[in-house]
């Protein structure tokens, strides 16, 4: 619910008031009762959050924080194992061995030029 400034024009009364956003606009000065009262047009109109954050999961309740922390607890055990898994295996290499290079073409030297 947001704070509204008033000021009576009749005797200069300035005053803040907690009002929901449904209630009416008050008409009558607290102070001399006449009803020459005014909503001020100000910073007082907003909603004002104060406090340490307002964040989703600042209200959640004890079920819920129970139940995330379980799930993180199980996330992270199957992580290693995950880990574990996802490792590629190696690719075999050519090899700079002889017999394995027995059926490869060997590249020809250019032969020299005769006069």
């Amino acid at each position: 619910m947001p704070t509204y400034e008033y000021e009576c024009d009749a005797c200069q009364h300035a005053f803040e008031e907690f009002q929901s956003f449904s209630e009416k606009v008050l008409k009558k000065c607290p102070k001399c009762k006449k009803s020459k009262l005014r909503r001020l047009f100000g910073t007082g109109s907003a909603i004002l959050f104060k406090g340490s954050g307002f964040y989703e999961t600042d209200y959640r309740s004890e079920s819920y924080k129970s139940s995330a922390s379980a799930d993180k607890e199980s996330a992270a055990k199957s992580e290693p194992a995950a880990k574990k898994d996802s490792t590629p295996t190696p690719t075999p290499t050519p090899s700079t061995d002889s017999k394995n290079n027995a059926a490869a073409p060997k590249p020809s030297k250019p032969s020299p030029k005769k006069d």
